[in-house]
């Protein structure tokens, strides 16, 4: 049922039927998923190739009304086809290439036939002339067909990527860290909102694409996505994410991109609720800058507890945080969709009986500099 939904989504968009949020969610899948993608590119293809055969259709029917106004008119015999006849016609196969999308789309080969023919000396040259000509225009078109059959499993082959050394000006930055081993992420909401272009930066200086999957402009917490073919997937997180509340005064610290270069910074958890009392926040004592907002802020274990996403400017000191449980509901509803329901993120910390530096040492790859233009 869900590859018949699927399928029906990607007529509707291809047909320009689609409502303006949802054609912005679709080539978020296109982007997400190469399956989706291949199917766009195989079903348009299908609807053109059954456009071009109706008309080789229409064609084969003219030749049948010629034949017969031929017929009528004494100038072919055609009760003699088998016999000696003056015109015969003899069908011959050739193949004419086709796309067929369905739930698991694929290409297959649809064979149709093509007409030859023989006739004596005595037919209309005129005639034969005029056939002639339509039967050319005919098979050029079919070479065209297999030319841009060619052409499209060319490109279907052949991944694109936008290079990430484009001349961008970015206009936002922040930080984020990775939530699974895929490239999930979670950053702040304001650096990526109006964005076209995200791009994400490691502690190497390695650069990667990114897009959007969901904003909450409420909490200023957004999860993107690494959409970059020089990205190397990780096979797990070393740190793990929590799934409760911490406690009061417990120890924390921060890994961020205030400047061009990560940064360590330390405190405790002064409030277990955020501003106006928000209670999937909390609050924080550290030094943070802007450039820090987005990031990951730990506990001793290395365990993930919150989401730096705020300053209060009117009390010294204040810094709030999205409590990390706000993650597995947002994880909740990614998992409604197909493309993220295998999605996993660790719980439980690998890094719990390691000193602090080595920690830090082991997090550091999995937190990056986050731009937006």
């Amino acid at each position: 049922m869900d590859d018949i939904k699927i399928l029906d989504s990607v007529e509707r968009y291809i047909r320009g039927e689609m409502t303006p949020d949802e054609r912005l969610y679709f080539e978020q899948l296109r982007k997400t998923s190469q399956e989706v993608d291949q199917l766009v590119v195989e079903h348009t293809l299908f609807l053109q190739q059954m456009n071009r055969f109706g008309e080789w259709k229409k064609f084969k029917q003219a030749l049948h009304d010629t034949h017969a106004n031929l017929a009528q008119q004494g100038k072919i015999n055609s009760n003699k086809l088998k016999g000696k006849a003056k015109v015969i016609y003899l069908w011959s196969k050739y193949k004419r290439v086709t796309a067929i999308a369905a739930s698991i789309a694929g290409i297959t080969a649809l064979t149709i036939s093509a007409l030859v023919w023989s006739v004596t000396p005595k037919t209309d040259p005129n005639v034969l002339e005029s056939l002639k000509r339509k039967l050319d225009r005919q098979e050029s078109k079919t070479n065209q067909l297999q030319t841009d059959l060619k052409n499209v499993k060319d490109k279907v082959n052949t991944p694109v990527t936008i290079p990430a050394s484009l001349p961008i000006e970015f206009k936002s930055g922040g930080t984020g860290f990775l939530i699974d081993g895929n490239g999930l992420m979670i950053t702040n909401a304001h650096i990526v909102k109006n964005s076209k272009n995200i791009r994400v930066v490691n502690s190497k200086g390695d650069q990667f694409n990114a897009f959007v999957i969901r904003l909450d402009v409420l909490r200023d917490v957004a999860v993107i996505k690494i959409d970059d073919d020089a990205f190397k997937p990780f096979t797990s997180l070393p740190y793990g994410i929590r799934k409760t509340t911490s406690d009061i005064a417990e120890p924390i610290f921060t890994l961020g991109y205030p400047r061009d270069e990560i940064v360590y910074g330390e405190g405790y958890l002064s409030a277990k609720t955020g501003f106006k009392g928000d209670t999937l926040s909390c609050q924080i004592s550290i030094a943070a800058n802007p450039g820090n907002s987005g990031g990951p802020v730990f506990n001793h274990n290395g365990e993930v507890i919150g989401i730096l996403s705020a300053k209060e400017t009117e009390t010294e000191g204040a810094v709030f945080a999205v409590q990390s449980k706000y993650i597995y509901q947002v994880l909740d509803e990614l998992k409604k969709s197909p493309l993220y329901k295998n999605v996993k993120i660790p719980s439980k910390s690998g890094i719990s009986e390691l000193e602090k530096t080595q920690q830090v040492k082991k997090i550091q790859d999995f937190v990056y500099m986050v731009k937006g233009d």
